[in-house]
């Protein structure tokens, strides 16, 4: 069973509970969810609790309800919708100390051009304010039951890093799958879509590069006529 899709996660019995068990080879990633998770776990969001941290292992609470992914599209598009404004709210929780800083993305840009990805109309958007961000606010790791967001799951690559980017990754990923969750997620969280859509490239960019150096390759080469597509459109 798994509740995250990052790291080898699996249900355990520990001391007549059912918890889950989350195990990261890399110790950075391992330091960053345990950081997150106990600066969360008195805001109300609804986070795993931490019952036991070792060396590259976690012990946390089994969260209720179905990964977002799993459902039917009208069930997704309403819980991307619900999951804005826990967003929200993240983004307006005071953040801990210790949390990585945001993605480079001036690297991402020169990586990217240097790698001969698709044209791009690449430009980082005006820097905004630093606030707690999860990093990876996907359909993947949100639990839903009832038409309501029951978790957040899958902190390890929280940081510090600016509100519109993190709320334009997710739009911009969702709606690759389903148009209609850029308004959901933009509307849910109550921000200026044009300001959202600035982010576009940057992510495009970055998941690009993240096939190349991760595959699969037709990953990749899907993504390529994608962007490709719109470069001509």
């Amino acid at each position: 069973m798994r509740q995250g899709a990052v790291g080898h996660v699996r249900l355990v019995q520990h001391q007549g509970r059912q918890l889950i068990e989350k195990r990261m080879t890399e110790p950075a990633r391992h330091d960053t969810e345990v950081l997150a998770l106990r600066a969360l776990a008195d805001t109300g969001l609804p986070v795993p609790e931490l019952v036991e941290v070792g060396p590259g292992s976690i012990l946390m609470t089994l969260m209720p309800g179905e990964r977002l992914d799993s459902g039917d599209a009208e069930v997704r598009l309403g819980g991307l919708r619900a999951s804005a404004t826990l967003l929200r709210r993240l983004h307006e929780l005071r953040p801990p100390d210790g949390l990585p800083a945001a993605p480079d993305d001036a690297l991402i840009i020169r990586r990217y051009r240097d790698a001969g990805g698709p044209p791009l109309p690449l430009a980082v958007p005006p820097a905004g304010r630093t606030v707690f961000c999860h990093g990876d606010w996907t359909d993947g790791n949100l639990l839903a039951a009832n038409g309501a967001i029951t978790a957040v799951l899958d902190w390890e690559a929280a940081h510090l890093g600016d509100p519109l980017r993190e709320l334009s990754r997710a739009a911009w990923g969702a709606a690759r799958k389903d148009p209609r969750s850029f308004d959901a997620l933009v509307e849910g969280y109550g921000a200026d879509p044009a300001m959202v859509r600035a982010w576009f490239p940057i992510h495009a960019a970055e998941l690009w590069l993240w096939f190349a150096e991760a595959g699969p390759p037709e990953y990749l080469d899907q993504l390529t006529g994608e962007l490709r597509s719109l470069s001509h459109a």
